[in-house]
C-alpha cells in the first residue's frame, strides 16, 4: 500500500480556514484515492429532494432523513450510492475480516464495512444485508497530487471513519461530532465558532 492509497475509506474533515464554500464545514468520505486521484462523497450536505422523488425503489432503504445528499460538485446530476453492512471487523491493517461471508450483489467493499451500493441492481437483493444507505447527488474530486496539496497547504484533517459516519440521522452536526471525537487538539477544533468575528 502505497502513502498515496492510504487515504481510501478515511474522512477528510474541512479546516475553519478552507475557504472554498462547496466544502464550508464539510466531512468528506474518500471512496478512493490513489496515484490517478481521488473521489469521495460529503457526508454532511442533505438536501430538500426526497429519494423516493428520484430513485422510487430505494426510498424504502435509505437512512434517515430520507433525503438526497449532495455529495459534492462534481457530477450533480449522477446518483451515487453508499452503504454499510453492518458486523464487519476491522483488523489492525484495516483489512476486513470476514466471517467466510460474499458481498452481496451490488455492493463493492470501500472500506471495512463501507462500500459502494450499484443502484442500477434490484433494490430487494440488498436490502436485507445493508444496515444503512445514502444516495448522493455528485461528488467531490481531485486530479492527481491536487488532493496532497490541499493537505500541505492546511486545508483538511484527516481522521479515520465509522461506519455510523454515513448514516448520521442529524448530518449538520457531523462535522463537529467528528472533530470532538478526536483524542488530540482537533477535539478543540469543534468548539470553533461558525463566524469567527462574532468570538
Amino acid at each position: 500500500m502505497t502513502e498515496v492509497s492510504s487515504l481510501t475509506g478515511r474522512l477528510l474533515v474541512a479546516t475553519p480556514a478552507l475557504a472554498d464554500p462547496n466544502f464550508d464545514r464539510a466531512v468528506v468520505l474518500v471512496l478512493d484515492h490513489d496515484d490517478e486521484g481521488s473521489l469521495g462523497v460529503v457526508l454532511n450536505r442533505p438536501t430538500p429532494v426526497g429519494v423516493g422523488d428520484i430513485l422510487e425503489g430505494w426510498a424504502g432503504i435509505a437512512g434517515e432523513p430520507g433525503v438526497v445528499f449532495q455529495g459534492g460538485p462534481v457530477s450533480l446530476d449522477s446518483a451515487l450510492g453508499v452503504g454499510v453492512i453492518p458486523g464487519e471487523a476491522e483488523t489492525p491493517a484495516g483489512a476486513t475480516a470476514r466471517t467466510g461471508s460474499r458481498d452481496p450483489l451490488g455492493f463493492r467493499r470501500v472500506h471495512g464495512a463501507i462500500g459502494l451500493v450499484d443502484l442500477e441492481t434490484p433494490p430487494e437483493l440488498l436490502a436485507a444485508a445493508l444496515g444503512s444507505l445514502r444516495i448522493f447527488a455528485g461528488y467531490a474530486g481531485w486530479g492527481p497530487g491536487q488532493l496532497e496539496d490541499e493537505l500541505a497547504d492546511g486545508a483538511w484533517y484527516v481522521v479515520e471513519s465509522e461506519p455510523g459516519d454515513v448514516s448520521s440521522p442529524v448530518p449538520e452536526r457531523l462535522w463537529r461530532e467528528v472533530l470532538r471525537r478526536q483524542r488530540s487538539e482537533l477535539a478543540m477544533v469543534a468548539t470553533y465558532p461558525d463566524d469567527p468575528s462574532l468570538n
